[in-house]
This record gives structure tokens, sequence and C-alpha cells, in this order.
């Protein structure tokens, strides 16, 4: 099938194609999503020196535990601001890394792509797309974490994604929805760098130096790399991102247990070691893996079905 170039390719059409793709990826490894967020938040120093400890329980158990307290269908608890996040997150920076790599950084005369570029597109497109997405990942976090606040007795935060909007409103008016938006472009940028970066250069790299097409075989190779890269540079951020989007706040809005992501930094090294801030990365790597190959098969194969050329 004859492929059109690419400056006749719609950036709305980009846009749409990578939200589908993403949207898929996301609802099937979405309880890995919630059970890395319990476990990021257990344990945490700060809520022990507030005098509300919280039991420890490994990745299976977690899982298991919430299965058996709140019922199998919780594992997707917090799904659909999940896909609604990723609909503008994974719209954004797919459309932004490819026009920053076809257009504004431009490719090299051989056509490739200079990895130092590569890593900049990668972390840039990240970034914008996450701050665009920073208000769904917040009511996410807040509603994947409604059933253990039952469990332990608290009253509800909020009973659905669009209470949990209205309440985050109330509280600390539009810029509330953004609460914890800085560790989150953070992690984004990192995980981007792991993700698109990795994605892109090892996809490439198989083209010109092995016997590989530009197929299956060597989408699912570079996915695969991608989601352990990714996993290992965005976990830290993405435990940091978590614990402030999940503090409680006063009536301003203010966050009651950390001033900062800095300040969540330091009190999760100095209260649970290094260590804790890749608390979760197993669920983290065993979503981020199956997450990349669904979505990257899903996305190269949509472009080829449309007769589009490959990313």
């Amino acid at each position: 099938m004859p492929t059109q170039p690419e400056e006749g390719w719609p950036r709305l059409t980009k846009f749409v194609l990578s939200a589908c793709a993403a949207s898929v990826a996301e609802l099937v490894t979405f309880p890995l999503d919630l059970t890395k967020t319990r476990l990021q938040i257990q344990g945490e120093a700060a809520l022990r020196e507030h005098g509300l400890p919280l039991p420890y329980r490994g990745m299976i158990r977690t899982a298991v535990g919430i299965v058996e307290e709140e019922g199998l269908f919780k594992l997707w608890q917090g799904a659909m601001p999940a896909v609604c996040r990723h609909i503008v997150y994974s719209g954004v920076r797919m459309v932004a890394y490819e026009h920053l790599r076809d257009s504004a950084l431009g490719k090299a005369e051989d056509d490739s792509f200079p990895l130092w570029k590569s890593v900049f597109g990668g972390m840039l497109a990240g970034a914008i797309g996450q701050f665009f997405a920073s208000p769904t990942d917040l009511v996410k976090v807040q509603m994947q974490m409604e059933g253990r606040r039952r469990l332990e007795g608290k009253a509800p935060r909020v009973r659905g994604m669009y209470h949990a909007f209205e309440t985050i409103v109330a509280k600390g008016g539009v810029r509330g929805l953004w609460a914890g938006w800085v560790p989150n472009v953070q992690r984004a940028a990192l995980v981007n760098m792991g993700d698109l970066t990795t994605y892109d250069s090892v996809k490439h790299f198989l083209l010109r130096n092995t016997r590989l097409k530009d197929n299956v075989v060597c989408h699912s190779i570079a996915s695969g790399c991608s989601g352990v890269v990714a996993a290992i540079l965005g976990t830290p951020a993405d435990v940091i991102k978590t614990r402030i989007m999940n503090q409680p706040r006063d009536k301003h809005g203010r966050g009651l247990l950390y001033r900062s992501s800095t300040d969540c930094l330091i009190q999760a090294v100095r209260g649970e070691g290094f260590m804790s801030l890749y608390k979760g990365f197993m669920p983290t790597w065993m979503r981020m893996a199956p997450w990349s190959l669904v979505f990257w098969l899903t996305y190269e194969q949509i472009r080829r079905i449309i007769g589009v050329h490959s990313f």
C-alpha cells in the first residue's frame, strides 16, 4: 500500500491515533498501575510522623489484598481519568516529538536522528504532554487511594471523576488541579527520555545494522528496551509525584506533609532510605513493559493500515 507523505498527514490524525493506542494499552495494564500507586504510599515516613502508620505489603500481596478487601473490579478504580490522561498526554507527546524530530530539530543527512537530539526531543515532548495532562493524573491518584481510605475508616474524599475535579477546584481553585505538576513533569520528561528516545533509537539502529525488517519483531524488541529504561529513569520521580498528589491538604489547598517535591524527596530518603524511591518498581516495570509493547505495536499497525509510514 503506498504511503502518504508526512507533510500530508494532519497532526490531528496523529493525535487521535496515538490517543487510541494509548487508551488500549492503559486499560490492559491499569491494575499494575493501581498496585504500584498503593505500594508507593505504604510505609510513608511523613505519615508515620503524624501517627498514621500503614502496613507494608509486597506487590503480589497488595494486588491480592485489593481483590479480597475491595473487589476484583477495584483493580480498575481510577481507570477513567487514566484513559483521559493518556488521550491528552500521549496525543500531545507523540505529535510534539515527531514535529521536533522531523522539523524543528531535524534529522541528519542520512535520515538518522542523533541521540542527543532524540534525548532532548523526548524529554521536551514528555514534559509538554504531562503538563497538559497533570489534572487528570491528580484525579487518578486520589481515586486509586479511595479503597484504602475506606478500609482505614476514613471519610471518602471523592465519589468519582467529576466529583474529584469539583472538589479539587473548590478547595484550591483552578491552580489546585496542577498540584504536584513539577514532579509529574519531571517524571514524564525522564520516562519519555526512556520510552520515546529508546524506542526510536533502538528501532532505527536495528533497521540500519541488522537484517530485521520494519515489522512486529523489530517493534517488539524496541518497545521492550524502551519499557525497561523508562521504568528505571521514571520510578523515583513517580514516587515523589504520587505522594505529593495523595497528601492531605488544608482548606487553601496547601499540602500538609510536604512543602515541595524537594522536601518530599528529602523526607523519603531520610526516613525510609534511598531505595524508597524505587517502591513500586516491579509493578512499574511489569506495567511499562507490556504497556510499551501494546502501545507501540498498536500504534505502528494503525499507521500501516491507514497507509502512513512507520514511526
